[in-house]
């Protein structure tokens, strides 16, 4: 028997490897089209390889999702973040936790996973062929004849496409052409531009737990919120991108959010701090003294914002300028424009259907013997590791190639 796994991305190795230890004497090739194997594992996390996200219940990691929760819940029973800390650790390749739950291999080094994948690859026996570009794809009647020029055509029993995204619809054709329906890709996981906005004289200034929301939709999220020479990026508004992808690309990346650097706290308790303070510090300066747990910087800048000056002291408060600050404080209005991509972690919502897809083989149901795995899948993660959670899920699935669909 012989397998071609389509990419050689996270999904693709993952892919590769499960299949060859599944079945020892089939012949697995891995072809990449481009030169650079497991690209994107080498930029994750800075430079790090963010593997996975320390959730270890798959009712709670599968919220994670905004496209694939329901999909995810049955092939995460197969293979979850337990199973892929002890995969990597199995190799010799420890991983730590950090603060906010992403994990990394101890040695903060991507290039030890991707060591770790080539290595078990070639130990294995997965041959590998980089610049090697699939050009078109038949169904036979015995498997699938790969097309790479018009001189150089091969043919397998079964593959496995781990591709990965396309940032356009026309990226999927190929696939659509074997009878597959394409969810139309949009960007996923991506900053706020917020022009001509003096906000971004902030810049480098987060906040640990704001609450961040788009008016007209239902779209909210609470976290770390960061302010750039953009406008606003961290978790909080990642999150925000990613559960709104669709929603945000129908609006063209125009329209109005909403920022509470309080988090939790609601402008009726803001007005009641606000009180303590006047109470217990009357004739100091209030730019000296806060009563919320944000930074000084974003402080003196409210109180700008509200037209109160850095001298006033607590007593000579008015009430129009302390009504102001409230709403800055706890309903702060920014026109957004735009969307800056989040580093190079480019991720895109979109793919192969996931009604075409058996989630507990990750078996095309429109062509038998054809297998999915990775972002080529209309699957994506917030930020956080989760997205290379679902690469060696799928992965790992894929590679088992069962014999139904």
């Amino acid at each position: 028997m012989e397998v071609a796994v389509l990419g050689g991305g996270a999904a693709g190795f993952f892919a590769a490897i499960s299949c060859k230890q599944n079945y020892p004497a089939a012949k697995v090739v891995l072809y990449e089209k481009t030169e650079k194997l497991l690209a994107k594992v080498k930029v994750s996390g800075g430079g790090r390889c963010n593997v996975t996200h320390a959730c270890f219940t798959v009712s709670q990691l599968v919220k994670s999702y905004p496209r694939g929760e329901k999909f995810l819940r049955k092939s995460f029973e197969q293979f979850n973040t337990t199973d892929t800390i002890k995969w990597f650790e199995s190799r010799g390749v420890k991983l730590k936790t950090e603060a906010d739950g992403r994990m990394f291999p101890v040695t903060d080094s991507s290039q030890t996973i991707i060591d770790c994948l080539e290595s078990e690859a070639q130990n294995l026996g997965v041959l590998v062929k980089t610049s090697s570009a699939v050009t078109g794809i038949e169904k036979v009647e015995n498997g699938f004849l790969l097309k790479f020029s018009e001189s150089n055509k091969k043919q397998v029993d079964k593959l496995i496409i781990a591709t990965g995204g396309s940032p356009k619809p026309e990226g999927f054709l190929w696939l659509q052409k074997l009878g597959h329906r394409i969810e139309a890709p949009v960007p996923s996981l991506f900053t706020f531009n917020i022009p001509d906005n003096d906000i971004t004289s902030l810049m480098g200034v987060a906040v640990e737990n704001a609450t961040v929301w788009i008016e007209k939709t239902k779209l909210k999220q609470q976290g770390p919120v960061l302010v750039t020479h953009w406008g606003l990026s961290g978790p909080a508004v990642l999150k925000l991108s990613s559960f709104g992808a669709r929603v945000l690309s129908d609006m063209n990346y125009n329209f109005k959010v909403h920022v509470n650097w309080l988090g939790e706290l609601n402008e009726e308790e803001a007005r009641l701090k606000i009180a303590e303070e006047l109470q217990t510090s009357n004739q100091k300066k209030i730019s000296n003294t806060k009563p919320f747990d944000i930074p000084n910087r974003l402080w003196l800048y409210l109180l700008n914002k509200s037209g109160i000056g850095e001298e006033t002291r607590w007593t000579e408060l008015k009430k129009e300028n302390r009504n102001r600050l409230i709403n800055f404080l706890t309903n702060h209005e920014f026109e957004v424009k735009g969307k800056t991509t989040f580093k190079e972690e480019f991720v895109t919502c979109g793919g192969i259907s996931l009604s075409d897809v058996n989630p507990q083989t990750m078996q095309s149901l429109v062509c038998p013997g054809l297998y999915f795995a990775g972002e080529v899948l209309d699957i994506d993660g917030i930020t956080g590791g989760f997205n290379f959670q679902a690469a060696w899920t799928t992965g790992f699935i894929a590679g088992k190639i069962s014999s139904t669909a």
